[in-house]
């Protein structure tokens, strides 16, 4: 197929392929396709490492998700037959052999469920046929997987926990949730890194610091592929928390 249609050739349709298309005029997107969706994920997060890799003059934006990656360039420095190429030869490279992703990091979150810092705790367990106790032992019992970096800041989207089924958005968003909270919504969770709007029921908040510094880079301590574990506290041991900042756990 020619590659100026923005789909690109040489796929393995027996084990999945990378999909190539351009997205506007600076942008093109590489999805994996006829993967299981944790083939998928370490696809493109391996595709996102292997272009920024390249250090291909005029790119300004790679963004890994969940089964796509978008590359943004300025259209003046260059093009999108050259992103497009690069993209290919890096995910035929990739296709030769296994992906293996890097070691995990573990972090470990201390939350006050409920009350002032959950106040969605009871709407979430009423949905879901819980007890609070039971969400929050659910929330708190494994660790959870961070698959992309999201808006705002890189909040980090995780796996959800084994809820018995999706959690609803809230059906009129806050315009405001406080830095440290901890929210999900469908089968995902994530920590709120800065305050912003959100739609996401807030089941607590924890004490540390999730973002130092927006000019920081990286901008956050951890990556695609860490994993998060969140540690239940009481109100009245916030302060013992308060002011310290998201760090790999080595314990």
């Amino acid at each position: 197929m020619d590659s100026g249609t923005g789909v690109v050739d040489g796929a393995d349709t027996a084990r999945g392929s990378v999909v190539i298309v351009d997205c506007g005029d600076s942008g093109v997107v590489a999805k994996a396709v006829g993967m299981d969706a944790e083939r998928a994920w370490r696809t493109v997060h391996a595709l996102a490492d292997a272009f920024d890799a390249v250090r291909l003059a005029g790119v300004h934006g790679i963004v890994p998700t969940y089964d796509s990656l978008l590359v943004e360039f300025d259209c003046a420095d260059t093009d999108h037959d050259t992103v497009r190429r690069v993209l290919r030869h890096e995910a035929d490279r990739l296709g030769e052999g296994p992906v293996t992703p890097p070691a995990a990091r573990r972090f470990v979150v201390p939350v006050v469920y409920g009350g002032e810092f959950g106040p969605d705790l009871p709407v979430v367990a009423d949905q879901l046929g819980l007890s609070e106790r039971e969400v929050v032992e659910l929330h708190s019992a494994a660790d959870l997987t961070v698959r992309c970096l999201g808006a705002p800041a890189g909040a980090p989207m995780m796996d959800g926990p084994a809820f018995p089924r999706p959690v609803p958005r809230l059906s009129s968003p806050r315009t405001r949730v406080l830095p440290g909270s901890v929210a999900v919504a469908g089968r995902q969770a994530v920590i709120c890194p800065m305050p912003s709007p959100g739609g996401w029921p807030l089941l607590g908040r924890t004490p540390l610091r999730v973002l130092e510094d927006l000019d920081a880079d990286p901008l956050t301590a951890y990556r695609p592929g860490d994993t998060f574990r969140f540690v239940p506290i009481t109100p009245e041991q916030w302060d013992d928390h308060a002011g310290r900042s998201l760090a790999v756990s080595h314990g």
